[in-house]
């Protein structure tokens, strides 16, 4: 936008100046065109009476004017001799000026060129008796001049363009400023700082839109924090009376001979696991979005690293193997909120781990791009059909052999939020030699790959 402003205001003065410059140097040109031919007319015709005279006197006078013009100035007189004057000068060429200047009595001027002028201007005035007196006037000093005229005015439009352009500068970042203000704190607010305010400053209608945003960012904190508090509320609420009731079953469990009540409370008891799963779940999933936080540079690898050390206990338990390659320069550097990636790595390797064979490979990898860091997860499970892929981030929905009984349908649709919320994406994709791959997407740190 500041670019924007400077270009108008330089075309806005360009435009000025070739308005009012440009006509003034033309006229310029015209006046100093018209006053040289004038003043040559003039010597020409004062020439042309001394040429007329009938006395010596007259034609002496005649040689040493012309003469001394020829030393003075930058043209050449030339006469045409006619009754008793015949001074020693040069003689003009016969053509069409000449003849109608000592038949018809006629002067003329040429100026060599239509446009401006020639390299000459040619005067030529009758004189008495059939004579003529010619000026050819060499027009270098003229020339000369005129490039001063325009130089000097292409130099003064330069300097103020010049002008122009720092004014143009100052006064636009000084409109822009609240512009840019506003969108500093829309950056931060997008980035999770919902404590971000923007001044209010400048004309009235960037007052105006500061005060707005800054009354929507204050009601947007407002809600999140009373969300905030909801979810710890609910955490307690709902896991508190489950583990009561849990154990009231557990206790039941132990007091009864009966084989069916015993198998009725051992159901019952499921159902709860379930639903206390199921509620973490939930609790989890409104966490996530309900928690805004400001993305910060984070080693991958070193989270990576952290969480399978985690969960090869568990993968050595069924003989499953966990391996982690790459092509990621050095150790890649991520935009991520703390904590996020370690939900979103959970998620996926107990997947994973679910639906892989006894004595399978689950693969991750980590490649570094441009602008991105990808992280893929590859194993050997059944995988999931198209039709599969398109609801596996939906809510509750389980897929056949990926979650198996346990699962509570949440876990992708967790992955997905918190991605999301870093400026990131997850897709699922078919694994080359079967299976499923979840492939991660996150914004590279500008200090990444060191």
């Amino acid at each position: 936008m500041n670019r924007q402003l400077i270009r108008s205001y330089i075309l806005l003065v360009a435009v000025a100046i070739l308005l009012f410059t440009v006509p003034v140097a033309f006229t310029l040109t015209k006046q100093l065109r018209d006053d040289t031919e004038l003043s040559v007319l003039r010597e020409a015709k004062t020439m042309a009476l001394l040429l007329g005279g009938d006395d010596t006197i007259s034609c002496e006078a005649l040689t040493e004017v012309a003469k001394a013009y020829d030393r003075e100035s930058p043209g050449t007189v030339q006469v045409s001799p006619g009754g008793s004057c015949a001074p020693d000068l040069p003689r003009p060429a016969a053509d069409r000026a000449l003849t109608r200047a000592v038949r018809d009595g006629t002067a003329t001027t040429d100026w060599g060129s239509d446009f401006i002028w020639g390299r000459h201007l040619t005067v030529t005035v009758p004189a008495r008796g059939d004579a003529a007196v010619r000026i050819v006037y060499s027009t270098s000093d003229m020339t000369t001049r005129l490039w001063q005229i325009w130089g000097f005015r292409a130099g003064l439009a330069v300097l103020v363009l010049g002008a122009a352009a720092a004014i143009g500068a100052v006064a636009a970042r000084r409109i822009t400023r609240p512009l840019r203000e506003l969108n500093s704190m829309a950056s931060k607010f997008s980035d999770g700082d919902l404590t971000a305010r923007s001044p209010v400053t400048g004309p009235a209608e960037t007052r105006t839109l500061a005060h707005t945003l800054n009354q929507g960012a204050e009601r947007l904190d407002t809600l999140v924090a009373s969300q905030r508090i909801f979810v710890a509320d609910a955490s307690h609420q709902l896991r508190t009376p489950l583990t009561a009731l849990r154990l009231s079953l557990d206790n039941i469990a132990d007091g009864v001979d009966d084989e069916f009540v015993r198998e009725d409370v051992e159901q019952a008891t499921a159902e709860v696991v379930r639903m206390s799963r199921l509620v973490n779940g939930l609790l989890v999933l409104a966490r996530a979005e309900a928690k805004v936080t400001a993305p910060e540079p984070l080693q991958l690898l070193d989270i990576v690293e952290e969480r399978l050390a985690v969960w090869r206990p568990a993968a050595d338990e069924r003989g499953v193997h966990i391996a982690l390659r790459g092509s990621a320069d050095g150790r890649p550097t991520v935009l991520a909120s703390p904590g996020h990636l370690d939900q979103v790595l959970d998620n996926v390797l107990s997947n994973a781990l679910e639906v892989s064979p006894d004595g399978g490979t689950i693969t991750v990898r980590a490649d570094t791009g441009p602008d991105e860091v990808t992280l893929s997860v590859l194993d050997e499970g059944p995988g999931m059909t198209d039709a599969e892929k398109s609801r596996a981030f939906d809510r509750f929905w389980r897929g056949q052999g990926l979650t198996g009984r346990s699962g509570s349908g949440l876990g992708l649709s967790v992955v997905r939020q918190l991605l999301t919320d870093d400026g990131g994406t997850v897709t699922l994709r078919d694994a080359p030699g079967g299976g499923l791959w979840v492939l991660i997407t996150l914004r590279a740190s500008p200090r990444s790959g060191g």
